[in-house]
């Protein structure tokens, strides 16, 4: 126990976590970073593109597709907000490997590479977000490859559907913007068929919901764990 005469050291607060991420209040004012409004199915950029920015979605939702010479087309990734995009441009890409496009409306903000770096190197909490970011980037695309090399088409699809419903973070919101079955097919690796097949037995079990917007429920990651 302490002597009565010296008092105890209080502890030290941990800061409160802010509520959001907004990136637009690390910029500074005379930044070239601009926010970009897209309505749905416009093209952010398109692969072969010049690569000069670096992209963070506001609000709404992104497709990232490639395009192969035979002409065939698979979508890589579908980014919600809060998700950076064209970020290899950090690293010398000099044009754009992929082609984005809105899914629906959406709010994009384009930071110009050197406004990028300066941020990573003079502002600690935007540079640990955006670490986080491609480390969490990196772990998805190793679980995408397990995904397609060992799971059933079936589980693909829910596994696709959880993830792009962000399952397991913050926020009740489990409502998906409109995406075709077609893109689902592209996304899950199987036949339009297929998608429409199990998307109706999902729904049959409750397992989602589809009244003009596509609502996941949680218990859709059964079938994820059935073995």
């Amino acid at each position: 126990m302490l002597p009565k005469h010296m008092p105890r050291k209080s502890r030290p607060t941990a800061p409160k976590p802010r509520a959001g991420f907004d990136l637009a209040a690390y910029l500074d004012p005379k930044s070239p970073a601009k926010v970009l409004a897209y309505p749905r199915d416009r093209v952010v950029f398109s692969q072969g593109d010049p690569a000069t920015h670096v992209n963070y979605i506001q609000t709404g939702g992104i497709r990232l597709s490639v395009l192969s010479k035979t002409g065939k087309e698979a979508v890589v990734a579908m980014l919600s907000p809060g998700d950076f995009f064209g970020e290899s441009v950090l690293v010398g890409q000099k044009t754009r490997l992929e082609t984005a496009t809105a899914v629906s409306q959406s709010s994009v903000l384009a930071i110009e590479k050197d406004a990028m770096v300066r941020l990573l190197h003079d502002e600690p909490e935007f540079s640990d977000r955006f670490i986080t970011h491609m480390l969490t980037r990196n772990a998805r695309i190793e679980a995408d490859l397990v995904d397609q090399l060992f799971n059933s088409s079936e589980k693909r699809l829910a596994r696709t559907l959880l993830l792009m419903a962000r399952y397991g973070q913050a926020g009740p919101d489990r409502t998906l913007p409109k995406v075709s079955q077609e893109t689902l097919a592209e996304m899950v690796g199987t036949t339009r068929s297929r998608v429409n097949f199990f998307m109706n037995k999902f729904r049959k079990l409750g397992l989602i919901e589809y009244n003009g917007n596509l609502k996941i429920n949680s218990s859709l990651l059964t079938v994820v764990l059935h073995d």
